[in-house]
């Protein structure tokens, strides 16, 4: 996944709304949408064909949990476990407090593959950095609208910035409008005007790896793009279960269907 966009606490109604696209190779393979744990809690989300896990996981409490990969020189890593581990054990839990305290107190970054996430229900929302090593770094966030890349969440990135830009209205929204709106921010091609260069921005600034294009929030490039894009509504309601959508390809071309079926099929 390298787009995360979360509404956490802002929207009437529903307390947690993701729109999130995941870009990746197109030759390795994947499912955009399955289900992945059927005993309970179950949980939904994108099946990794090669490494295994998920990157967006959404269980029937209405915790969901997504992850971005930290750029690496390198690619990853194979003698480490899959990051895409990582969000099916928080969505195991009833929320999203109890989802990182048991993550953070067994799991050891360093065993994994490093990456960022995002992980929340409909009463709080929390980002947890898994790219050192002796223990993950968590943090409780505000209500608000919170945007991760492929770099620490609140680093300097001109993708966030935009991203920030088209979703400015958001939190007023509710509804059909407000699904327009991510759809359209998930679809959008504009590549924004790159960061400051390497030398102006400090030794502790993030990698940037690859063409400018991978700036847009839906990538096209001859071998790397956005393969698929999900929005996750998570009504006020604690006895609704949450409404997913996806789109099985770029959503820039490929329609939105509901995969809510999933909860009971």
């Amino acid at each position: 996944m390298c787009l995360l966009v979360v509404l956490s606490r802002v929207v009437r109604g529903a307390p947690l709304v993701v729109a999130a696209n995941r870009d990746e190779r197109y030759s390795r393979p994947s499912q955009s949408i399955a289900v992945l744990r059927a005993a309970a809690p179950r949980i939904l989300g994108g099946r990794d064909g090669l490494a295994g896990g998920t990157w967006l996981a959404v269980n029937e409490h209405g915790v969901v949990a997504g992850l971005t990969n930290r750029p690496s020189p390198a690619g990853r890593d194979p003698s480490k476990r899959s990051r895409g581990e990582l969000p099916l054990a928080l969505a195991a839990h009833r929320d999203a407090r109890a989802a990182v305290e048991d993550v953070a107190s067994r799991l050891r970054p360093g065993d994994y593959n490093p990456c960022w996430l995002l992980v929340g229900d409909r009463a709080s929302l929390y980002s947890m950095d898994m790219t050192a090593t002796a223990a993950p770094l968590v943090t409780e966030l505000p209500a608000g609208i919170h945007v991760l890349e492929n770099r620490p969440l609140g680093a300097p990135s001109a993708k966030v910035t935009h991203v920030r830009q088209l979703a400015g209205g958001a939190a007023g929204m509710d509804g059909a409008e407000l699904a327009s709106l991510l759809r359209a921010l998930l679809a959008d091609h504009t590549v924004p005007a790159p960061d400051a260069p390497a030398e102006a921005r400090g030794p502790d600034a993030p990698i940037q790896l690859g063409p400018p294009e991978l700036a847009a929030c839906c990538v096209h490039t001859p071998q790397y793009g956005t393969r698929s894009a999900e929005l996750v509504t998570v009504p006020s309601d604690p006895r609704a279960l949450p409404v997913v959508e996806v789109a099985d390809g770029p959503p820039c071309t490929a329609p939105f269907r509901d995969a809510s079926g999933l909860w009971t099929g």
